[in-house]
């Protein structure tokens, strides 16, 4: 841990570098820091700032600032964890030769109401609105949350991401995502995403071919060779979801809903740490 962390700092000190990113040289805790402390947080304590932080002042004599500080900071820097989220992305892609990718979603909980049940839903501080309660056909149970959309490559890097409210459909999130592939890509993806338009769109103007599971009335019914291709490769991104589902808390605590945004994208981010 104490290896990675110091890898971790020098990504991110190198990135802040090169884009020339200015700071108050007179504070005690740098930008670079804040970042390491919260990619910690995900990685290590299940999103627990303050354990983080403890760590980073006993094993590397950081700073420390004060909680509220601190989570200004952090929502300040959020841009940033996007483009280093991007950063990460390109490689992936870089070393993921074949251009095989796969595409699906998985439901993130604000409250933790019982299986099949709507019990604790109104008691939500958190969210107020139905747009955010959403059904898990898998699990059969329905949910208050978010969706997370994920891109991953065949080894299961996530190369992408989108988040939505629990009741968007998955193709409807499909199609207001900015699909960042390299030409000659394949992506997978389940029946949710069924959308023939889109699919010749991608195919002819982005040379990205969708590789949809077909349902059993399909227009472009699948030979068995297809059928089983698919769902090879679908199987990549179950283990990517268990693994960034690992990180997670029991429930994640947020104050805010950018705040409870922010940590998903921190759990995403410390997975695709641990893929390079």
């Amino acid at each position: 841990m104490l290896d990675k962390t110091i890898c971790l700092y020098c990504l991110v000190d190198d990135y802040f570098k090169s884009i020339k990113h200015l700071e108050d040289k007179q504070r005690k805790m740098y930008d670079a820091q804040v970042v390491v402390l919260a990619i910690l947080a995900a990685r290590y304590f299940h999103g627990n700032f303050v354990s983080a932080g403890l760590y980073l002042r006993d094993h590397h004599g950081v700073k420390l600032i004060d909680k509220s500080g601190l989570n200004r900071r952090l929502h300040g820097l959020e841009s940033h964890f996007t483009c280093l989220f991007g950063v990460l992305s390109h490689v992936f892609k870089e070393l993921n030769t074949n251009n095989i990718y796969v595409i699906d979603s998985f439901p993130v909980a604000v409250c933790g109401s019982p299986p099949g049940h709507n019990i604790r839903i109104n008691r939500c501080k958190l969210l107020r609105n139905d747009v955010y309660r959403g059904y898990n056909s898998s699990k059969r149970e329905y949910f208050y949350g978010f969706k997370l959309q994920v891109v991953v490559s065949q080894d299961g890097s996530p190369v992408g991401y989108y988040i939505t409210a629990g009741s968007i459909a998955d193709i409807t999130a499909f199609q207001a995502m900015n699909l960042d592939l390299p030409p000659q890509s394949t992506l997978y993806a389940d029946s949710a995403y069924t959308d023939y338009e889109l699919e010749d769109f991608y195919a002819q103007c982005e040379d990205i071919y969708l590789k949809v599971t077909r349902k059993n009335n399909s227009k472009r019914p699948d030979e068995r060779c297809q059928a089983f291709l698919k769902e090879h490769y679908r199987k990549t991104i179950e283990h990517t979801f268990n693994g960034i589902t690992n990180l997670f808390p029991r429930s994640i605590h947020a104050v805010t809903i950018k705040g409870f945004i922010l940590k998903l994208v921190l759990f995403l981010f410390a997975y695709a740490i641990e893929k390079l």
